[in-house]
């Protein structure tokens, strides 16, 4: 600490670095709280890491604890430039010979009128335009860019407006439905006065809808996406082709399900490597790290005790051992290829019930996903932990602003006597110099 003070330095007594070597004598128990205090906020900070783990280990086990999480399937198309496939887990497996006749279709209308530019030939000085029941009125002149920027701005017109050249010197404008399908087409009334004008003919595309069937079955869409002709699956159409049949093959998907597993095994790694990484600091005695901390041991014990469970009731896989998904000595988890494959050999059904809710009693991942409620979000283990930290640090400040006011306080006592003997010393200094000459003199 620096010194408030200037001695007289004609003592050949250093005061000030006296001062300093006490205050910084008593400084110590308050050094020792700062350090506390640092320690305490990299806990914090650590504890947020391994919220963070917690956070990924339940995505990857949330994503395998449902009744359907084996249920994963995989949709074909023999022919993609044609047809887009995409399934889901309420998917079922077979085979669809679908044959798209017609596309659905947005109505697009041009004007008939055409003005030489864009940007300066005002088309109207006023009035109104409706389309399909919107009106959009002009409060003064425009040009053909700006009418088209007026119906763009009117977000309930089913139609988007561009301004397109159609031969040099030859603008028009053009109205594209927002909507596919014969329902979504719409009428054009001109209200608009003086300018060059805009006039609307016949629609340069009429709305459809799509024309398919499915198995022969025909279909009408007003979309192009369809979510129901194929249970489950998805079918975007994008060629139409009366002669041509695109078959869609639905079957199921294991290697989504060792996808998610593999998903698990990872982020269950990474929680293991940060759990080692702090035990080892711990043991060095980093009072920062939470290798000792009861919230990360018992988190760990009890997700070795889920994994290596028995599911009694679970269906003919009993344990997580059997389908591949096998706990190492080093305390890591690890899939094994050819168990995984042998598993789900005759079917995925006996694997979901393991995995996931089954009718009889909740499955491996089911009880994992609830085993990490309790520790994450803002009510659990690891949130009570760091707010038990927080209230530490909060005390700690308290203590060390008291003992910072009692420091300061000493300090300045301790000026004050030693200004003072500074003063008696020089004064006594002087009086021996008056003395001596005195006795000088005589």
């Amino acid at each position: 600490m620096a010194s408030g003070i200037t001695f007289s330095g004609f003592n050949d007594i250093d005061f000030n670095l006296i001062l300093n070597s006490i205050m910084q004598q008593e400084s110590q128990p308050l050094r020792a709280l700062e350090d506390q205090q640092t320690a305490l906020r990299s806990r914090v900070t650590t504890l947020d890491l391994l919220a963070n783990r917690v956070s990924a280990l339940e995505t990857a086990s949330d994503a395998l604890s449902s009744a359907s999480a084996a249920a994963s399937f995989k949709a074909t198309t023999s022919d993609a430039t044609a047809l887009g496939v995409s399934a889901g887990s309420g998917a079922v497996p077979g085979r669809y010979d679908i044959v798209v006749s017609q596309l659905a279709r947005a109505q697009v209308t041009a004007s008939t009128s055409t003005v030489p530019d864009a940007d300066t030939t005002i088309v109207a000085d006023g009035g109104t335009l409706t389309i399909g029941g919107e009106t959009i009125t002009l409060s003064g002149p425009v040009t053909l860019a700006q009418l088209a920027a007026a119906i763009n701005g009117a977000a309930d017109a089913p139609a988007r407006a561009s301004v397109v050249q159609s031969a040099p010197g030859s603008f028009q404008l053009v109205l594209t439905g927002k909507s596919t399908g014969e329902a979504n087409g719409f009428a054009v009334t001109s209200g608009l006065s003086g300018g060059s004008g805009v006039a609307f003919g016949a629609n340069a595309v009429d709305a459809s809808d799509a024309q398919l069937t499915v198995n022969n079955i025909p279909i009408t869409s007003a979309s192009n996406t369809l979510d129901s002709v194929v249970p489950g699956t998805t079918v975007t159409l994008y060629r139409q082709d009366p002669a041509a049949t695109v078959v869609v093959d639905v079957a199921s998907d294991p290697s989504a399900l060792k996808t998610r597993l593999e998903s698990f095994v990872s982020a269950y790694n990474d929680l293991v490597k940060f759990a080692n990484d702090q035990s080892a600091l711990a043991g060095k005695g980093d009072q920062s790290s939470i290798g000792r901390d009861p919230v990360l041991r018992q988190l760990r014990s009890s997700l070795r005790s889920a994994l290596t469970t028995a599911y009694p009731n679970a269906g003919s896989f009993q344990s997580l051992a059997e389908i591949g998904v096998e706990l190492q000595q080093n305390g890591t988890l690890e899939l094994e290829p050819a168990k995984f494959d042998a598993a789900i050999a005759h079917g995925l059904d006996d694997v979901a019930a393991l995995l996931g809710s089954g009718p009889a009693a909740p499955g491996a991942f089911a009880g994992i996903e609830t085993l990490l409620q309790q520790y994450s979000g803002g009510n659990g283990l690891v949130s009570s932990a760091k707010t038990q930290l927080t209230s530490r640090m909060t005390r700690l400040d308290d203590q060390m602003a008291r003992m910072q006011e009692r420091l300061a306080a000493r300090r300045l006592a301790l000026q004050r006597e030693f200004t003072a003997a500074d003063e008696a010393m020089s004064l006594l200094k002087t009086q021996s110099g008056s003395l001596s000459a005195f006795g000088a003199s005589l």
